[in-house]
C-alpha cells in the first residue's frame, strides 16, 4: 500500500485503456482491508486479462506479487455473457 501512489496513474491509465478497447468492464481494490482487487474482463479467451496483468505497472513493479485469471460464467444481469432467465411456471 505504501508504494501504490507511485504507480497509481500508470495503473489507472492501463485500466482505462483496456476499458476503452472493450476488454476491462470494471475493477477496483477491496476495501477494509485493502488486501486485493478484482478486475472483470470480457473476451473470447483469458488472453485479454492475462495480457493486462502481465503488463500492469503494479505487477511489473512488484506491488502485486501474485494474480490469477478465472473464467466466470455469467448468467444474470444486463452484462451477462450467457443470460438465462427462469422459465415460466407450467400450469
Amino acid at each position: 500500500m505504501q508504494r501504490r501512489g507511485e504507480f497509481r496513474e500508470a495503473h489507472l491509465a492501463a485500466a482505462w485503456r483496456s476499458h476503452d478497447e472493450g476488454g476491462l468492464l470494471m475493477g477496483g481494490a477491496f476495501a477494509e482491508p485493502a488486501d486485493g482487487a478484482l478486475i472483470i474482463f470480457r473476451g473470447a479467451s483469458s488472453r485479454v486479462a492475462e495480457d493486462f496483468a502481465a503488463n500492469d505497472p503494479y505487477v511489473l513493479n512488484g506491488l502485486v506479487t501474485s494474480w490469477r485469471v478465472r473464467e466466470w460464467t455469467t448468467v444474470a444481469g444486463d452484462q451477462a455473457a450467457t443470460p438465462l432467465r427462469p422459465q415460466p411456471a407450467r400450469t
